[in-house]
């Protein structure tokens, strides 16, 4: 009589789910002020400081391109200061944003926030509106400074100048962020080097589109900065500039493909 032995099949342990469910519109509220207030404090006092050098670098930008103009008359000043404030969203969110992801990846704060127990979308919505906060007061001063130093007289379309300010910001960061999560640090804060010289001296923001070869002009047409400059300057001078549908166009492409790298590095697993 042969011995006969059982085989017992090996218990498969429980797999971790690669993303979390969606929370209710009550639970994901919650969660989001609690990252909102995490995040701001993480910032603490630096907040006002980040907030300030931004007003100064606002105003910086409208005064100090002025002098690089001898005689600037009152249409190249007009141009000049209804396209800083695109050059003060595209810096904060081509720069600091990717900067300051860079550097969480580098000390753990980045994996840290990772491996929390919340849905991912709301890590990056705190982020976003965190700039969006430090954004907006320079957006105010850069205006402020143009009315002053060059006695403008600006007609305000207040939903366009609301909706393209935040949408640019929001754009300007979302592609930041993915910059700064695809890359490696140090290559992602050498890329945001770059991008700054581009958009302050490449890009037709501050200058006329026609100032730019054609070639170059037709590259810009599906980039975000010309198309950006283009919906806030509409919304700072209504009577003098108009924006079309291909730079909304243009615009939110950049800003959900920008969110979509984002997301997938955030929900991914390592």
């Amino acid at each position: 009589m042969s011995d006969q032995t059982q085989t017992i099949p090996a218990e498969t342990p429980p797999t971790r789910p690669t993303t979390l469910p969606a929370p209710s519109a009550a639970g994901a509220l919650t969660t989001y002020g609690t990252l909102l207030r995490w995040t701001l404090s993480q910032i603490g006092a630096m907040l006002p400081l980040i907030i300030v050098v931004q007003a100064l670098l606002a105003a910086g930008i409208v005064v100090g391109f002025g002098f690089l103009i001898p005689d600037i008359d009152a249409g190249t000043a007009l141009f000049l200061s209804t396209g800083a404030p695109t050059v003060l969203l595209l810096t904060l969110g081509f720069v600091m944003v990717p900067q300051g992801v860079a550097r969480a990846r580098t000390d753990g704060t980045f994996h840290y926030m990772r491996s929390m127990p919340v849905w991912r979308p709301l890590l990056l919505a705190a982020d976003m509106t965190v700039w969006v906060i430090v954004a907006l007061p320079s957006v105010a001063v850069a205006v402020l400074v143009a009315i002053w130093r060059y006695d403008l007289s600006l007609s305000f379309d207040w939903p366009v100048l609301i909706s393209a300010t935040v949408l640019v910001t929001v754009t300007a960061t979302a592609v930041g962020y993915a910059i700064a999560v695809t890359l490696p640090p140090l290559l992602a804060q050498l890329v945001t080097q770059v991008l700054v010289f581009f958009v302050l001296l490449f890009s037709p923001i501050t200058f006329p589109l026609e100032q730019l070869p054609q070639w170059f002009q037709a590259v810009h047409d599906v980039l975000p900065a010309r198309p950006g400059a283009d919906l806030v300057r509409a919304g700072l001078a209504a009577d003098d500039f108009t924006a079309t549908g291909r730079d909304l166009l243009v615009l939110g492409a950049w800003c959900v493909g920008g969110l979509a790298v984002s997301l997938r590095a955030l929900v991914r697993r390592k």
